[in-house]
């Protein structure tokens, strides 16, 4: 029953979460940048805002495609908060991304395409380190399960401080922050235009950005899990780990995606796996 609440909880919170942080996210950004920004509550109005235009779609495919990456990120977090398997959550969160990428696919723009791929680029880059995040709990709480390792009072930051420092960088993939915004971004003027949501709009693109809202609060969730055997350290280290990636996004430049590629892959193999093959010889006396 717990974790049913739990689930229903992040349904309806999370995009009140969600959008809250985005509001704080481009207020710290103006003030980084000397401007007053925008009201906190901004993103509630644009989301409002879109959900009154015109829906206008290329492809009636497009809409299918969104609302799936939309239900399937709600789901995400959905078995996250509820305290289920982390794969079975690692996986319906990498099947949610197909879904956008095919809803990109499916609007034949080149903007939208070259999106796209970039965006099949991001995932191959972060899902290593995800997918070691999730193994190096495990040896850390002898379970997969995240209520478990949430439950747990082993101080997971202290074993696995390799693994963490990788999940902050593909962190800033995931939240699309620069230097690691190749498919998409929160601003415009890229190259790409808007990318992989070029093509979209209205109510489309208003459950893009919900659909945002419920993946940060999941990304922060699993920060959470380093500092579970404190729960006030962990809102901290929270806080802490949003504005170091506003700040991250302030002062870097948009790189390449090869060099993403490298980053997401380099922290998986160097800060992950190693962390984890000492934590596993050394710390656990195998």
């Amino acid at each position: 029953m717990t974790s049913i609440i739990a689930a229903i909880a992040y349904l309806v919170l999370a995009p009140l979460v969600g959008g809250l942080i985005s509001g704080i996210d481009r207020k710290i950004t103006a003030r980084m940048q000397g401007r007053v920004g925008p009201p906190i509550l901004q993103p509630f109005y644009d989301v409002a805002k879109l959900f009154e235009k015109e829906d206008v779609t290329v492809t009636p495919s497009q809409n299918t495609f969104i609302l799936s990456y939309l239900v399937f990120m709600a789901l995400t977090g959905a078995l996250f908060f509820a305290g289920e398997d982390l794969l079975l959550v690692i996986f319906a969160f990498t099947l949610a991304h197909v879904f956008i990428v095919l809803g990109a696919y499916a609007a034949f723009s080149p903007y939208s395409y070259i999106g796209a791929e970039r965006e099949l680029i991001s995932l191959m880059a972060y899902e290593p380190m995800i997918i070691l995040t999730a193994v190096g709990f495990y040896l850390v709480t002898g379970s997969f399960y995240v209520g478990d390792i949430a439950a747990s009072q082993a101080p997971a930051i202290l074993y696995l401080p390799g693994v963490f420092v990788g999940f902050l960088t593909i962190l800033t993939i995931k939240l699309r922050k620069s230097p690691f915004d190749i498919s998409t971004s929160h601003h415009a003027h890229q190259e790409l235009v808007k990318g992989l949501t070029t093509e979209f709009s209205g109510a489309t693109l208003g459950k893009i950005e919900i659909a945002h809202w419920y993946e940060t609060v999941v990304l922060l969730g699993i920060v959470y899990l380093f500092f579970g055997f404190n729960p006030l350290l962990a809102l901290v280290a929270i806080a802490v780990t949003y504005v170091l990636e506003i700040f991250i996004d302030n002062t870097f430049s948009r790189m390449k995606w090869q060099t993403t590629l490298k980053s997401g892959w380099g922290a998986a193999a160097i800060l992950g796996f190693l962390n984890l093959v000492v934590l596993y010889y050394f710390y656990l006396g195998v």
